[in-house]
């Protein structure tokens, strides 16, 4: 399978984020994914069995995460790149962090696309717009790279309010204990 990178006609490098990610247990996309299940996507459960140990948000950050998920080293994966995008969106992330994060690890046109995507489906989230404020808008992400913009957001179709299509960006849950 092709990388991210290659997919985005772009090259690898030396990268700083996947070598911490590899001192603390998380060499591969798949540990990763069992990482961001375990810290409350729960919504992915079924894509990916097995467990990981969670080093810590002091050692590994849920921006470092979701940055790790997005990473253009992997393999191209829609499933990593969905989990990606939910752990992106995890309430609690600095934005300032991330854009930090995707400029240091080549991921700055991903995110913005992400963003875009999330803002369009959380207008009234600031979150969104301060991503958005930071991260260049030179590059685009080719289409058909990403999954579809409806892969990151969970849909319903009659709520207590009654019909009517209602959509929310898929993010981890709190996990407490």
């Amino acid at each position: 399978m092709p990388t991210l990178f290659r997919r985005l006609g772009t090259t690898s490098h030396v990268s700083p984020l996947r070598r911490r990610l590899k001192a603390a247990g998380l060499g591969d996309a798949t540990s990763l994914m069992r990482l961001a299940v375990r810290r409350g996507c729960r919504y992915y459960e079924d894509t990916v069995a097995g467990d990981v140990a969670d080093p810590g948000k002091d050692r590994v950050s849920n921006e470092e995460l979701a940055i790790g998920l997005l990473h253009g080293s992997l393999e191209w994966s829609p499933a990593v790149i969905r989990m990606g995008a939910a752990v992106l969106g995890a309430r609690g992330n600095d934005p300032r962090k991330l854009v930090r994060l995707a400029r240091m690890e080549r991921a700055e046109a991903v995110v913005r696309e992400l963003a875009e995507v999330g803002r369009s489906v959380e207008p009234t989230n600031s979150f969104w717009s301060s991503l958005l404020e930071e991260l260049p808008n030179r590059s685009r992400v080719p289409s058909g790279i990403l999954p579809h913009s409806t892969r990151f957001v969970a849909m319903t179709g009659i709520t207590r309010e009654g019909r009517g299509i209602r959509t929310q960006w898929i993010r981890p849950q709190e996990v407490h204990g």
